[in-house]
């Protein structure tokens, strides 16, 4: 597979951006995996972003009822469509899937590229499908899948429990890719669900957790109190106003509790303790 894609883009004259995260996976092993992890079969509609030169499509082709393959590089796209001419089930599309309306698909298998990872998955969390299969970089793999009072555990990881449940199935040395990366990957495995606890308001349960991750080696009290204007921006209240509320609308067991101490439920509840003042 590496002589092929190193063959595909000699002949056309293409060098491949590690900035804009144009690394292949040049190891069918892994591609194979990849798919078996998403379950794909004849019945699948299989969204794949950032195509490249076509390693994953076509083993995709082989595998599903359809693919859609979605690749920003021209260039890059003249490989593809020459690659799988003939496979009636393959829609290249040319575009940013960030800023495309993405085609329907109930299954999605991707190399992403590193540098939209939290965009293009939230994106995802977004829309109806079953079953996900992504490579991501190993670092934010292990922050998608992180234990509360982890060093991992963050905003990215409360928000992606909240919607899915997220597993990391392998990690993937440099060597599976050309050109290689500096760091390693992971393939996480993410399912849609419904959320394991109730949120009244879903955009305060947001400005909660992040404002409280701005400030996540304090504890709940003092980083609330320094980004309540981040989390209420209409408030009109003074400072001692402000720590009134949150000292009479929170448990103590809260309000001593260092940030990243609290699992997505109790940001839930805190949440839906701090109804607007």
């Amino acid at each position: 597979m590496l002589t092929e894609t190193k063959r595909l883009l000699c002949r056309d004259g293409i060098w491949l951006d590690r900035r804009l995260g144009q690394n292949q996976v040049i190891d069918a092993s892994i591609l194979k995996k990849m798919i078996d992890y998403a379950e794909v079969t004849k019945n699948d509609k299989v969204l794949e972003i950032g195509a490249g030169v076509g390693n994953l499509t076509v083993m995709l082709a082989e595998a599903a009822g359809t693919v859609t393959a979605i690749e920003r590089d021209k260039k890059l796209i003249r490989i593809l469509k020459e690659r799988l001419k003939g496979r009636t089930n393959v829609k290249v599309l040319q575009g940013d899937a960030l800023e495309m309306e993405l085609p329907e698909f109930n299954k999605i298998v991707s190399n992403l590229p590193f540098s939209i990872s939290s965009r293009i998955t939230f994106k995802l969390l977004g829309l109806k499908f079953d079953i996900a299969v992504l490579m991501f970089q190993k670092e934010f793999a292990e922050r998608l899948v992180a234990s509360p009072g982890s060093k991992n555990y963050g905003r990215l990881t409360v928000n992606v429990y909240y919607r899915a449940k997220a597993e990391l199935l392998d990690e993937v040395p440099p060597s599976a890719f050309f050109p290689q990366p500096k760091v390693s990957s992971a393939i996480v495995r993410l399912k849609p669900r419904q959320p394991p606890f109730e949120i009244k308001d879903e955009q305060l349960f947001s400005r909660v957790v992040r404002a409280l991750f701005q400030h996540r080696n304090q504890r709940v009290r003092n980083a609330l109190l320094h980004s309540f204007s981040e989390i209420f921006p209409k408030t009109k209240m003074t400072k001692n106003e402000i720590k009134s509320f949150i000292g009479s609308t929170l448990p103590g067991k809260f309000l001593e509790a260092r940030v990243p101490e609290l699992t997505p439920e109790d940001l839930g509840e805190i949440t839906n303790l701090l109804t607007s003042p």
